[in-house]
């Protein structure tokens, strides 16, 4: 019983740190713990130990950690790479060295070790494309084709020069700081693949994304198929009910079952919650990736969005607040009217009337042409297509 508990602890532990890790800074968990544990993981920690760091060893240990945090996440660097190719290589290895004796087995056939493997190696290649493919590098040459890809909307994207590389900057582009280079359609910068994802390679990115999403789902299941399998051919069940004498009812037999699993078959187990965790993160991933696509929009865009209607409501609220200040002021020279009284409520509709206008704005995205267009977009980049590039000879001459 107190593996059971242990078990459900841990779980959902690891399901806190999770949701605190990637949801922790939403809203909804404002002033809760989950926001406390998301600050303290992405933060809060680091910031405890830079000042430890400093007491004990004075600047010069802080200048030491500070270079190289700068290396890790400032410049392009292989350390996350290299992390995944061993995360990788590691799973694959200790699932095949404790699983692949049970295979054949009850459920899953020969077969399954080669389709195991065959599928680790499409993710590789799917990484490797991922990291080394073009994401739209922005140059002097190629700059008037970009420019042609994209109207300005002149809200979040106006036309101006990069300041780094001194070139027109195309609409839905963005200078990155970390490969020091700009990109057309920039959705962000990935540390584990040390390459920006563009125009030209998120196609690869959300290959890469579902294939693994699958991967681990096909992992979890085949090693949940031959844990299956080794409770019907040791006949686990039969040997409970007839020996022990454990009620055939579901909810008798489970917690047994479990109990024996784990002490037979831990690396089992752990690899199996391990693959079922990372494809639950990998789902998510997908799915929010897979929205934005469908409706043309970018990370980049996404919090751009919010910083524009963040701006406008405190903008709103500054002009609410000058209007019944002069209200107020000019309320203390005269008797007031119901005009005046009723001057700081209008203040404030008309102050929710822009943030509404603002949000309507935000939604009307310039951009998005449907969903089957906005994935041929994906598929097809509208930069290297006939089309875009005859426009681009027109605007030169």
């Amino acid at each position: 019983m107190a593996v059971q508990w242990l078990l459900v602890c841990h779980g959902m532990m690891t399901l806190t740190v999770v949701i605190s890790f990637l949801c922790g800074q939403w809203p909804i968990f404002k002033g809760t713990p989950f926001q406390w544990i998301h600050y303290f993981l992405t933060f809060g920690a680091y910031d405890y130990f830079l000042r430890f760091v400093g007491f004990v060893f004075g600047s010069k240990g802080t200048d030491v950690i500070l270079s190289v945090e700068y290396f890790c996440c400032d410049r392009p660097n292989p350390i996350l790479q290299v992390i995944y190719i061993a995360i990788m290589g590691s799973t694959y290895f200790l699932t095949a060295k404790s699983s692949f004796i049970y295979i054949p087995g009850y459920y899953l056939g020969d077969v399954h070790k080669y389709t195991s493997f065959l599928a680790v190696i499409v993710g590789v290649i799917l990484f490797l494309l991922t990291c080394f493919s073009d994401p739209g590098t922005v140059n002097a040459e190629n700059v008037s084709r970009y420019i042609s890809t994209y109207p300005y909307d002149d809200i979040i994207y106006s036309k101006k020069e990069c300041s780094t590389c001194k070139i027109p900057k195309p609409a839905r582009s963005k200078h990155c700081s970390i490969c020091n280079r700009c990109v057309a359609r920039f959705d962000h910068h990935c540390g584990w693949m040390n390459n920006c994802i563009g125009e030209r390679n998120t196609k690869y990115f959300m290959a890469f994304l579902l294939w693994h999403f699958l991967l681990c789902l096909y992992g979890t299941v085949a090693i949940g198929f031959i844990l299956a399998g080794r409770v019907k051919e040791l006949r686990v069940v039969h040997i409970l009910t007839v020996y022990y004498g454990v009620d055939k009812s579901f909810r008798s037999l489970a917690p047994r079952v479990i109990q024996w699993l784990v002490g037979t078959y831990n690396t089992q187990i752990l690899l199996m919650v391990f693959l079922a965790i990372v494809s639950l993160l990998l789902a998510g991933f997908f799915a929010y990736h897979a929205n934005l696509c469908l409706t043309n929009t970018t990370t980049n865009e996404t919090f751009k969005w919010r910083e524009y209607i963040s701006l406008n409501k405190k903008l709103s609220e500054a002009k609410a607040s000058a209007a019944a200040l002069k209200a107020g002021m000019s309320c203390e020279l005269k008797q007031p009217s119901a005009e005046s009284k009723c001057f700081g409520l209008c203040g404030r509709s008309s102050a929710r009337e822009e943030e509404v206008k603002a949000d309507a704005i935000a939604k009307r995205n310039l951009y998005d042409r449907g969903s089957f267009q906005n994935v041929s977009e994906i598929v097809f980049p509208l930069s290297s297509r006939p089309s875009s590039s005859n426009k681009s000879k027109r605007k030169s001459e």
